[in-house]
C-alpha cells in the first residue's frame, strides 16, 4: 500500500466523520471522556493523601534538583522559540527576526499553556504581535498550523522511539499488553517514515487558496523532528530532576510516561492538562510514595506554567504599556501649520 493511499484511506475517513457526526462534537465527547476518567482516576488516587506531608516532600526537596529543573524548563521554552523562527521562514516572512519569532513563541505557549484552547489563545497572543510586522490572520493561522506540525512530528518520534525500546512504560498508562504497544510504535514510525519520504519527493501543501500551506520539504522536516525532541526531552528531564529519589526509574521510561501524560492532558484542552497529567502519572507512577510523587508535579506545574505564565504576563504587558505611552506622548505633540518650522521633526519623530 502507498502513502497516497493512506493518505486517501484517512480523507475518506475524515470525510465520513465530518458528515455523520461532526468533528467538533467527536472532540468535544473525547475531551470530556478524558476530562472524567481524570476525575475517577484523581478521586481514587489522592484518597487518604496527608497534605501536610506533601508540602513537607515539597519543602525538603534539595535545591540544586529544582535550579536543575528549571534550567530544563528554560532550554525547553527556549526551544519553543525556534517554532515559530522554523514556521516563518517556512511561510516567506523572513523580514521577522528571531527576537520577534522568540517573543511570539514563548508568550503564546506560556498563555496557552495554562488558559486551554492554546490554538485559539495562543493564535491570539501571535497576532497581536506578528501583526505589527505587517502579518495577517492567514499567516498567523498558518504559524499555529506549522507549530502544531512540529509539536506533533516531535511527539510521535519520541513515543514512538521510546515505546519501541520500552513498550513496559507505555502499559503503565494504556494498560495493553507490551506486544501490542510495541506494535503500534511501530505503526507509528512507519507511518512518520512514509511522511517524510512523501514530502521530500515533491512540492507538498495543504488547504485551500490563501489558505494553502506549503508543507516543509524532507530536510526541513527533519529539522521539525530535532525541534520536537529537544524540546519534550527538556520537558522530560526537567520531571526526571524533580522526582523523588526512590524507587529508581529510567529516564526512557519515565519519558515514555510523560509523554503520553502530556499528550492525554493535551487532548483534554483543560488548561494545562490540569487533573488528566496529574492523574496519568500518579496512575502510571504507583510504586513511588504518593505524597512525594505529588510534590513533584506541583514543583513541575510552578515551573513549567505558572513561572513562565506570569514572566508572559508582564512582558505583554509592558510591551503594551510602552506602546500606549508612545502613541499617548505623540498625541499630545501640539498641532502646527504643515508649513511650520518643525513639521518636518515631528514627522521624523512619527516614522521613528
Amino acid at each position: 500500500m502507498t502513502f497516497q493511499a493512506i493518505v486517501n484511506g484517512v480523507r475518506a475517513g475524515a470525510r465520513f466523520c465530518q458528515r455523520t457526526i461532526g468533528w467538533n462534537r467527536l472532540a468535544l465527547a473525547l475531551s470530556l471522556c478524558i476530562i472524567g476518567i481524570a476525575i475517577v482516576v484523581l478521586h481514587r488516587m489522592l484518597q487518604g493523601i496527608d497534605i501536610d506531608d506533601v508540602f513537607y516532600a515539597i519543602r525538603t526537596t534539595p535545591w540544586p534538583d529544582i535550579a536543575l529543573a528549571a534550567l530544563f524548563v528554560a532550554a525547553a521554552y527556549g526551544t519553543l522559540t525556534f517554532y515559530d523562527f522554523f514556521a516563518l521562514r517556512q511561510i516567506g516572512r523572513k523580514n521577522v527576526p528571531y527576537r520577534i519569532a522568540a517573543l511570539g513563541g514563548f508568550t503564546s505557549y506560556s498563555v496557552g499553556h495554562n488558559v486551554g484552547a492554546t490554538v485559539f489563545t495562543g493564535g491570539a497572543v501571535r497576532y497581536r504581535i506578528y501583526s505589527a510586522h505587517g502579518l495577517d490572520a492567514v499567516d498567523v493561522a498558518k504559524i499555529c498550523f506549522l507549530a502544531g506540525l512540529t509539536f506533533w512530528l516531535g511527539n510521535a518520534t519520541v513515543l514512538g522511539l521510546g515505546i519501541l525500546i520500552d513498550p513496559e512504560a507505555a502499559s503503565l498508562i494504556d494498560r495493553l499488553p507490551p506486544a501490542v504497544n510495541r506494535i503500534i510504535a511501530i505503526v507509528v514510525l512507519v507511518v512518520l517514515a512514509a511522511y517524510v519520504a512523501w514530502v521530500a519527493t515533491g512540492a507538498r501543501a495543504m488547504g485551500r487558496g490563501g489558505w494553502r500551506v506549503r508543507l516543509p520539504n524532507g530536510r526541513s522536516t527533519l529539522v521539525q523532528i530535532g525541534i520536537g525532541i529537544v524540546d519534550l526531552t527538556c520537558c522530560a528531564l526537567a520531571m526526571y530532576a524533580l522526582m523523588p529519589a526512590t524507587p529508581e526509574i529510567g529516564f526512557l521510561t519515565l519519558a515514555v510516561i510523560f509523554v503520553s501524560a502530556t499528550l492525554l492532558g493535551f487532548a483534554s484542552h483543560a488548561p494545562g492538562g490540569i487533573g488528566v497529567f496529574d492523574a496519568a502519572m500518579l496512575l502510571a507512577l504507583t510504586a513511588f510514595d504518593r505524597e512525594e510523587l505529588l510534590a513533584s508535579l506541583l514543583l513541575f506545574r510552578l515551573l513549567y506554567y505558572i513561572v513562565p505564565f506570569t514572566l508572559a504576563l508582564l512582558v505583554l504587558g509592558v510591551r503594551e504599556l510602552a506602546g500606549a505611552v508612545g502613541n499617548r506622548r505623540f498625541a499630545v505633540l501640539p498641532t502646527i501649520d504643515a508649513a511650520g518650522p518643525l513639521k518636518s521633526e515631528i514627522d521624523r519623530r512619527r516614522r521613528g
